[in-house]
């Protein structure tokens, strides 16, 4: 298959748009990460996004709307945190998780009866949505189990001749995924952290937003059969380098000390080293899946990462860091 790279340009967008309404799948940007554009409401061409990824079919999809009045084409269960949830954070980086309607097959949402919906912010996705004339279904742009594209090269790297097209536009404001919230239950639950916080959602709430189990360290519940994710990134490996990869946990000056000691002793063993170290936890999240790929061009042994604190955003970026480790972690006293 040819894939056409198109530019961000509205002209370039309304023709990618022509490929996602007759049943193709294009590889656009958001403010999060690059996503794998389909119409969420056709299953053939939502099935093409799993063949594409090497995705698990029970690992369920994002629909995207161009404007919150689309939910209600999607559900018919808008409740007042939502509505509050809306008006802070869309268009942004936040996704909830929905009862869905018919109209949604079952492909799109990995056989669940609920969806994951957002609305982007950013403007080249925005278009592309409303000029398909669809809600789009997209995970990130990635093979599955890679590093998340956070550039339209990663995206070119991974899926060239697997799909139709790329609209190649700047890096990704974020860096890591959206937020997913699971407005299903009586208190809103939070099933993959990102650049909203559980404290931000509080605020807006004035109520309690739980976290989902599988957030608090559980590798066991990733690898479990019979556990089914409500969203994306709750059951499989994610975000992995080549390399291997450990993360060190303790008092920031020894873990810096200790990262320095073991970088050395892999270096003298001829080993090729990657290390991660954040001061900011912004910056971390907007360049982290971008490391991994550089770090798997350069072909490196090894990565050390410095863990950040588990709050706010870092505990986001956290999330994605003991992914794509393996859990491989050292704690440092």
């Amino acid at each position: 298959m040819e894939t056409k790279i198109f530019t961000d340009k509205l002209e370039d967008i309304k023709e990618a748009a022509e490929i996602i309404a007759s049943g193709g799948l294009v590889a656009f940007p958001t403010e999060t990460v690059y996503g794998l554009g389909a119409d969420a409401l056709n299953a053939e061409a939502v099935g093409k996004v799993y063949a594409a990824k090497g995705r698990p079919s029970d690992n369920p999809m994002i629909v995207h709307i161009w404007n919150g009045t689309q939910l209600n084409y999607l559900t018919d269960e808008v409740t007042e945190d939502m509505e509050l949830l809306m008006k802070a954070f869309w268009p942004g980086p936040m996704t909830m998780v929905v009862k869905r309607k018919p109209i949604v097959p079952d492909v799109t949402t990995g056989g669940l009866d609920t969806v994951g919906v957002r609305c982007p912010s950013n403007e080249v996705a925005r278009n592309l949505i409303r000029f398909s004339r669809t809600p789009i279904a997209a995970p990130s742009a990635n093979l599955s189990g890679k590093p998340s594209p956070t550039s339209a090269q990663h995206c070119i790297d991974d899926l060239t001749g697997r799909v139709e097209a790329v609209i190649k536009s700047g890096d990704c404001q974020f860096g890591i995924e959206s937020t997913v919230v699971d407005m299903t239950g009586e208190n809103p639950m939070i099933l993959r952290p990102g650049m909203i916080t559980k404290e931000m959602m509080e605020a807006v709430l004035h109520k309690e937003v739980l976290l989902d189990p599988t957030l608090l360290k559980r590798p066991d519940l990733f690898n479990n059969g019979d556990f089914k994710p409500k969203a994306p990134g709750m059951k499989y490996k994610h975000y992995a380098p080549e390399a291997e990869m450990v993360i060190f946990q303790g008092e920031r000056e020894k873990v810096k000390e200790a990262i320095e000691t073991e970088k050395l002793k892999a270096e003298k063993e001829g080993k090729k080293v990657g290390v991660i170290v954040y001061e900011d936890e912004s910056l971390a999240a907007h360049d982290f899946f971008a490391k991994l790929r550089a770090f798997d061009k350069e072909k490196v042994d090894i990565i050390l990462a410095a863990a950040l604190a588990e709050e706010g955003v870092g505990f986001s970026v956290m999330n994605r860091m003991f992914k794509s480790a393996g859990y491989n972690i050292k704690e440092i006293k």
